[in-house]
């Protein structure tokens, strides 16, 4: 998947030095997530139908970890 033209976001919480983050990207009928600090590295794909169940189940505090 070409993805020269992708307009990366990163949160808004992350802070001015960034920190371990992610940067996520819409492609169409796709979202791509990358590692901020190695932004030429590997990404990751996701149907964007995944990815709003993703943050729905995040926002409602179901991935919490311990």
């Amino acid at each position: 998947m070409d993805m020269s033209a992708a307009q990366w976001r990163k949160s808004s919480r992350s802070g001015a030095e960034g920190g371990q983050c992610v940067e996520v990207a819409g492609l169409g009928p796709s979202i791509a997530v990358r590692d901020s600090k190695n932004p030429g590295g590997a990404k990751l794909t996701f149907d964007a139908a995944d990815w709003r169940a993703f943050v729905h189940r995040v926002k409602a505090s179901e991935h919490d970890l311990p």
